[in-house]
């Protein structure tokens, strides 16, 4: 019989998500719906385990985890790609990584969501609504507006025909971004400091990496107009957590739309929680009904794949 965690359900919805009936017959499940407050705390709750499952990168895996876990021999994260995951300590220690298949839509439209909420002051005006409070701010429309796009790929170009359709203008940055893949995506290249100046929205939508942390900073906040707005739903150490504090506190932007958060999740005494132009989600971009029902049916099946000998789905690097 293998011992299964499956950790991080923050909303209770796990096993309702999948078909876990065959291994619950004849395999013991356990479900840890809050984060682990540090890893020792994770290391002493996951001893007894012979199979993890991840939640996407709610929980790093660095290889002192993996060591301090010698009966663990099945780490499977949803997605197939997990950056808190130490791969390599895996493999050495005998333990098989799998994934599981994907949607890639769900992110993209909730920044786009994001950007509407900023452009209609939607979250202000439910807000005063509860009040008693009658239509108490002028929104903006988003037809004939520019959208700067940070990272063209999957995501991004999702996002690009979003903007397209509501008859936005569509321009892109990134590092290796040529003229030709950003054509491909129904956008103009542009320089960094161009995207900067000339955008009314810029849309967030690159991994993170050692290039890409705080790629976005003071300098990149003081090019935007006052009049624009930032969305993260990527990976909040993209953008420079205290120069956005003080681009939204000083009115040097309109507003920011952030999914995303150097810690997560976001401490309750965060400035972020209190500042009046941030719109904040608790990093929902693959929250969905229909991601999850992916994510936790690939799950079990990689699990059954192991238990068969035969995994599907692995992850070797």
């Amino acid at each position: 019989m293998a011992a299964i965690a499956i950790l991080d359900d923050y909303q209770g919805v796990a096993l309702t998500m999948a078909n876990w009936s065959a291994l619950q017959r004849t395999h013991s499940i356990q479900v840890f719906r809050q984060p682990f407050a540090t890893e020792k705390a994770a290391a002493e709750a996951l001893a007894p385990f012979d199979v993890v499952c991840l939640m996407r990168e709610r929980t790093p895996f660095p290889a002192s985890l993996f060591a301090a876990l010698p009966k663990l021999k099945l780490c499977v994260t949803t997605g197939m790609r997990n950056a808190s995951i130490d791969v390599a300590a895996a493999k050495a220690r005998g333990v098989v990584v799998c994934g599981t298949p994907s949607g890639g839509h769900a992110t993209a439209e909730l920044a786009f969501g994001l950007l509407l909420a900023i452009a209609r002051n939607i979250p202000f005006e439910t807000a005063a609504m509860r009040t008693g409070a009658w239509q108490t701010t002028v929104g903006t429309d988003v037809r004939g507006k520019t959208l700067g796009i940070l990272g063209l790929g999957k995501l991004g170009n999702q996002m690009a025909a979003f903007g397209r359709a509501f008859g936005m203008t569509v321009v892109a940055w990134s590092q290796n971004l040529t003229p030709e893949k950003a054509a491909g995506g129904g956008a103009e290249l542009v320089t960094k400091p161009e995207l900067f100046r000339r955008s009314d929205y810029i849309s967030i939508h690159s991994v993170l990496s050692e290039r890409t942390r705080g790629v976005v900073g003071a300098a990149e906040f003081a090019l935007m107009k006052p009049t624009s707005a930032i969305i993260n739903t990527s990976r909040g150490p993209i953008i420079d957590g205290a120069a956005l504090l003080a681009a939204l506190r000083e009115g040097r932007i309109r507003a920011a739309g952030l999914d995303v958060y150097d810690s997560e999740p976001l401490d309750p005494g965060h400035p972020l929680r209190s500042e009046p132009r941030a719109i904040l989600t608790p990093h929902l971009g693959y929250v969905t009904e229909e991601t999850y029902r992916m994510f936790y049916g690939g799950t079990v099946q990689a699990i059954e794949g192991w238990l068969a000998g035969t995994p599907v789905n692995q992850i070797t690097a």
